[in-house]
């Protein structure tokens, strides 16, 4: 039955000539009888951190304002409140930063490049450097960054050129007063892609295909559809959000786990949302067919994913690892998949990198093997250093809120 207000509707519909009108009345009428959104159950942590509420994040397909500063600085350079002297904690050879040496807004200015302290002997102190730019091609970026931050204390912003800050984490740094951001958001697309391929290797039987097509043999079978299977994920920031968007698109339900989960509160992808105590975990894992974990490398998640949440582990589920390596007790994911509990696995990331030739993983039919290279775009790092030029640089110049900080304490 229709409501009152549909009812209504219906009979201006059926009174109108005028199309314009009708089509004005269609639109009110679908709008009146879609059912309304249910919100995700929040299941709630005793870790979760209030002060969170306030994250700005950076995601380059969803970001409605990009190189809003940017334009700003060039139409109007008195919107400039302060200089940009920025150190470059890079290999002077990387040229996924060359948009650094070519495409900086007005008030920015490039003091050094160089990969250790003594690189940047040359900079005085009146010259008072308050950015550090560190890349990944900075081979002791751990070790370095801290020696940096301590001979400049006119330093007030590090941006590191990745998603991931484990290489830039230590005890030093996060005793300092330092602001930090990172470039999540940049990434997320094609890891989606291709935890969403994962999930269709597995359904598909895509190894049995192969295996067919090599021996020529015609024999059909029975596959599985990822509509109505339930999509659980490990680490809900950008990466595991992007994951969910895809999966829904394709009918699936999804469950998820992070740490503040009120920040789900309104996510119109996820059913339940949990904390990130073991129980939870557990739950998620034993109500999931695909599990996709995309949780950072932290002291908290090592080894989070661990033997007990293996046992707990929906039968035939498959699981997918898109985050770090080390947040997976892989003894216990080998064990889970020579027994059979898991039907799969498609790993990206590893304990050891490169994953060494006498590793079982590579032994096994039921694992899909990539170099952690699924977010390695022809363009990816490059684009990375263009969302630090073009979109966080011109938010410091002109004093406004940066995008993507990170809790260096936390590691993520």
């Amino acid at each position: 039955m229709f409501s009152s207000k549909s009812s209504v509707l219906i009979r201006q519909l059926k009174n109108f000539k005028d199309p314009r009108k009708c089509a004005f009345l269609s639109r009110s009428f679908v709008k009146a009888t879609q059912a309304p959104q249910v919100p995700p159950t929040i299941i709630p942590s005793e870790n979760a951190d209030p002060a969170m509420k306030t994250y700005k994040y950076w995601n380059r397909e969803e970001y409605a304002r990009k190189g809003r500063y940017d334009y700003l600085i060039k139409v109007s350079p008195e919107s400039i409140v302060k200089e940009a002297k920025i150190l470059n904690l890079s290999d002077p050879d990387d040229e996924a930063n060359e948009p650094l040496f070519d495409r900086l807004p007005f008030g920015a200015t490039i003091l050094k490049t160089g990969t250790k302290l003594t690189d940047f002997d040359d900079i005085v102190n009146n010259q008072q450097p308050n950015v550090v730019f560190v890349s990944p091609s900075c081979p002791m970026a751990r070790k370095q960054l801290p020696l940096v931050l301590a001979r400049f204390p006119s330093i007030e912003w590090v941006h590191v050129r990745s998603a991931g800050i484990d290489f830039v984490v230590s005890d030093e740094l996060s005793e300092l007063p330092v602001t930090v951001t990172n470039a999540k958001g940049q990434f997320s697309s094609s890891l989606a892609e291709y935890a969403m391929m994962a999930c269709s290797y597995f359904a598909k039987d895509l190894p049995r295909l192969l295996k067919q097509k090599r021996t020529k043999n015609w024999e059909k079978y029975d596959v599985e559809e990822l509509r109505g299977k339930t999509l659980g994920i490990v680490g809900y920031g950008d990466i595991g959000r992007a994951c969910a968007k895809l999966a829904h698109n394709y009918g699936m339900k999804i469950v998820a786990l992070r740490r503040n989960p009120k920040l789900s509160v309104q996510d119109p992808y996820c059913s339940v949302v949990y904390g990130t105590d073991k129980r939870s975990l557990n739950q998620l894992m034993s109500e999931s067919d695909y599990i996709v974990c995309s949780a950072p490398s932290t002291v908290e998640t090592r080894g989070m994913v661990n033997a007990d949440a293996f046992k707990a582990v929906k039968e035939n589920a498959v699981f997918i690892n898109l985050g770090r390596g080390p947040v997976i007790d892989e003894d216990a994911l080998i064990e889970a998949l020579k027994s059979g509990k898991l039907k799969g696995a498609a790993l990206d990331v590893f304990s050891e990198e490169p994953l060494p030739p006498s590793n079982e993983l590579w032994e096994l039919d039921n694992v899909l093997i990539s170099p952690h290279n699924m977010d390695q775009t022809a363009t990816f790092m490059h684009e990375a250093t263009e969302f630090f030029v073009f979109e966080n640089l011109p938010r410091f110049i002109c004093g406004k809120e940066l995008l993507n900080p990170v809790n260096h304490s936390l590691g993520y």
